[in-house]
């Protein structure tokens, strides 16, 4: 049971040569100096382009542990609200990366709103693009993926509140990624004062705030539902604050400043 790739050769390259020297670039300026400790972490999943600057600041500098949860949004209509793969592998160019089946049923355990279903992941690509970051600075680790297609906080809190448990279970580290975009499509200055409010919400690991204001304030933030449940783990585990490693917008890359998106790299510890 492997997951082939979706957006090999469109978000990021096709070829591992390329793709490995891309990651290698991207995650240079960091690769010296004691890892942060973290718990968890926020990455973009745009193309690498746009985001790969983002997401390589921020894995560069983290531990990688052995086990990894991914959380990333479900951006297409199939497939389970909350989905979960526990078995099998997903393939990149850079090779297979094993499902960690022990981790998967824990937190199928400990969340029981989680439903086995590959339909979600098929096409998704908010997972995908994380792995050949963590296959080119650790290639031992597996991980369990996880998608989210719902804005129902409730549904979200308990969600995260199954994380924090499984996250406290044992004495092995378990690292939370969680992927999401920032405000979309808005001018460079809009985006940014938007983004400036959610970021905050995140900084002071306040779930119910990022969901309010991306709410009242039209926060096109679309990792929206993973951000919380990853919060509300934090919160559940005594992470006390949230890091920003670094903002970036599409304008930084394209010199379009009409319509951006915008992205942020943050850790959590």
């Amino acid at each position: 049971m492997i997951r082939q790739p979706a957006v090999a050769g469109q978000f990021y390259p096709a070829n591992p040569l390329e793709l490995t020297h891309l990651v290698e670039r991207f995650t240079a300026e960091e690769m010296v100096g004691k890892k942060i400790q973290a718990k968890g972490c926020l990455v973009p999943h745009a193309g690498y382009v746009y985001s790969g600057s983002v997401a390589g600041a921020v894995f560069s500098r983290i531990h990688l542990p052995k086990k990894i949860l991914l959380l990333g949004v479900r951006h297409r209509p199939h497939g389970a609200s909350l989905a979960i793969v526990s078995e099998g592998a997903w393939r990149t160019p850079l090779g297979d990366v094993k499902i960690h089946a022990e981790l998967a049923h824990s937190l199928r355990l400990n969340c029981p709103s989680l439903v086995e279903d590959e339909v979600a992941h098929e096409q998704e690509h908010s997972l995908e693009v994380e792995l050949p970051f963590l296959q080119v600075l650790d290639r031992g680790f597996q991980f369990v993926p996880v998608a989210i297609g719902t804005l129902r906080y409730t549904e979200l809190e308990a969600l995260g509140k199954g994380v924090a448990r499984v996250l406290q279970e044992g004495p092995e580290e378990i690292l939370v990624v969680t992927s999401s975009d920032m405000n979309h499509y808005a001018d460079e200055e809009t985006t940014k004062n938007k983004d400036r409010r959610a970021i905050q919400s995140m900084k002071e690991l306040n779930p119910h705030g990022l969901y309010e204001v991306c709410l009242e304030k039209d926060i096109s933030m679309c990792g929206l539902g993973p951000a919380i449940v990853m919060l509300t783990a934090m919160k559940e585990i005594g992470v006390k604050t949230g890091e920003v490693v670094r903002y970036a917008t599409s304008g930084d890359v394209s010199g379009e400043r009409d319509s951006v998106v915008g992205y942020v790299g943050m850790i959590f510890r």
